[in-house]
């Protein structure tokens, strides 16, 4: 009893022991709520479904509100015996022995109640001194069953604040975390099933499940570190730098129609008021050119913008844009674009520059870091570890610490496949498209094939079809 944690395990193995201790039919626990004043029992007198009475109510009831051991010969004789479970199950209940569970401190946290002797004789002060003995014990491991409950309770409740300060600076990765949660942990599962091959033998016990659960669920937790216009940049240029590009080019357009109007002016005096019309008609047609050419520029900068693959031409044209210039309100001439959005526009693939890269990357020193200050228990004491390495590669081409492929924990291994799988089949990102499910397994057998994953374990992802197994809402 006192190394047991479950408490759904813990209650009926503290009544088989008192069944036998007093030699009893059948025995009910009840636990004190003291907030609510109330006796529970999800194991009372045969009972499937958790009961809840009154402290004072019963026989029960009344051990617990005086402390007092009620020993009762016959029941039926007592008015305070609640008959309504006999009535309901058929059964007959004659003697009845129903003592206090007393804590270290000598507080009541319970009863114990035990039903018909069986041979036939009351219970006596030796089966009394037994059950109180017994439910000294009993207090003792329910309390640090409750404890541990508590305990567990407190990490969800800490790992689900945590997810949800994650996703909140990002709201378009909503639900990452948990998917990431759930793949890694059945893969995990998997390998139960798996007898051949290098993880034949790899076994995990349920708190390494729990263990590679709450790294999984933490193994984002640094972004809350990394800048939010980072973190969440669609486009190569921020929304405040193309707002500034935008309202370049519009001055450029009243700069064209400007320097326009000023040439039909100067040619008019030129040429005489009575070639207005022929003036107007070789000014329009040069305006529109020219304004035809600052439109195609700037939809040129706005595909640029794009997280796409910049082909290798449009690096060349980017930099003779440096060229193009406009006159301001005080007819002093201004570049068109600046050299920091040339340089931003001219980012190869995705929308993010190497130091913005870098600073996205340091989101896993953030977690480490984060996950270190907190005091694991002894079965948990591996999760900031297996969290830092979710970005590591076997070839040791991964971040932060670019470590060689034995360093890598096998629980750190799957999570790289199931990260990498959601960031590709999740629903569509302001920066990317959702890929289909078999496109994602093709680009994961890649990096598998080129020695970045374990291809082990990319084969249990495929074979033991992980995101059917794991996720819901799964379309394959």
């Amino acid at each position: 009893m006192s190394a047991e944690r479950d408490l759904d395990l813990l209650l009926p193995l503290i009544l088989y022991e008192a069944s036998k201790v007093v030699e009893a039919d059948r025995c009910s626990l009840f636990v004190l709520d003291r907030e609510r004043n109330e006796l529970w029992s999800k194991v009372a007198q045969g009972s499937k479904s958790e009961i809840r009475l009154p402290v004072g109510s019963g026989i029960a009831g009344q051990v617990a509100q005086t402390g007092e051991v009620i020993n009762l010969p016959d029941a039926y004789a007592d008015e305070r015996f609640n008959r309504t479970f006999d009535n309901l199950s058929g059964y007959r209940t004659q003697s009845v022995l129903c003592v206090p569970m007393r804590d270290a401190n000598g507080d009541v946290t319970g009863v114990i109640q035990a039903l018909n002797k069986l041979s036939g004789n009351p219970f006596d002060s030796e089966d009394e001194e037994l059950l109180l003995a017994l439910g000294a014990q009993a207090a003792g491991a329910i309390e640090n069953a409750l404890l541990h409950e508590e305990i567990n309770r407190l990490f969800e409740g800490f790992v689900s604040a945590s997810v949800v300060a994650i996703e909140s600076r990002d709201p378009t990765t909503a639900g990452h975390s948990g998917r990431v949660a759930d793949l890694t942990v059945a893969m995990a599962r998997a390998l139960e099933h798996v007898h051949t091959g290098l993880y034949a033998h790899t076994r995990f016990s349920v708190t390494e499940l729990q263990e590679l659960r709450y790294a999984s669920l933490l193994h984002d937790f640094g972004k809350v570190g990394v800048r939010e216009p980072v973190l969440v940049k669609a486009e190569k240029l921020y929304p405040h730098e193309m707002e500034g590009l935008r309202a370049r080019f519009q001055l450029a357009r009243k700069d064209l129609q400007l320097q326009s109007y000023r040439r039909r002016l100067s040619a008019a005096k030129l040429r005489g008021t009575h070639h207005l019309a022929e003036i107007d008609a070789e000014e329009d047609e040069r305006l529109a050119k020219e304004l035809k050419q600052l439109d195609e520029v700037l939809e040129f900068v706005l595909t640029c913008n794009r997280p796409t693959v910049l082909a290798q031409g449009n690096f060349e044209r980017l930099h003779e844009l440096r060229h193009l210039r406009f006159q301001d309100s005080f007819d002093q001439e201004r570049p068109l674009l600046l050299d920091r959005e040339i340089q931003s526009l001219s980012i190869a693939k995705g929308t993010l520059s190497e130091e913005e890269r870098r600073e996205i990357e340091s989101h896993v020193e953030h977690t480490y870091r984060f996950l270190s200050q907190i005091p694991w228990t002894r079965t948990l004491r591996r999760v900031p570890e297996i969290a830092y390495a979710h970005h590591e590669k076997l070839d040791g081409t991964g971040y932060p610490r670019a470590i060689p492929e034995p360093t890598i924990p096998v629980q750190s291994r799957m999570m790289s496949i199931a990260d990498i799988y959601d960031a590709l089949t999740a629903s569509d990102r302001p920066y990317k498209k959702a890929v289909p499910h078999q496109l994602a397994l093709d680009i994961l057998k890649r990096e598998a094939q080129s020695g970045q994953l374990d291809v082990e374990l990319y084969r249990i992802f495929v074979e033991a079809e992980i995101p059917k197994r794991a996720l819901p809402d799964f379309r394959g």
